[in-house]
């Protein structure tokens, strides 16, 4: 699947945001979306590179993508339930 394949449903824009900032803005719209939902994260926090990846596994969702762009990952992560 592509990231062109992938309309996300919600896009956050966390570059410039410390750590944890981003994971917690992505735990939030997760909460507040519908199974299905796809939210798009992007983040220039190193951190996020190993943490978003994990926190999705913890909590059983999906994670679609992850692409290195210039200065920043773009995290793509559908909800799962």
């Amino acid at each position: 699947m592509t990231l062109s394949q992938v309309q996300p449903t919600r896009s956050i824009d966390a570059r410039g945001m410390a750590c944890p900032g981003p994971l917690l803005t992505l735990i939030g719209a997760i909460r507040a979306g519908q199974a299905g939902d796809v939210i798009e994260v992007l983040s220039s926090d190193a951190g996020s590179r190993t943490d978003i990846p994990a926190w999705v596994a913890k909590a059983k969702q999906e994670l679609v993508q992850v692409v290195e762009e210039q200065g920043y990952a773009r995290f793509i992560v559908r909800k799962a339930k």
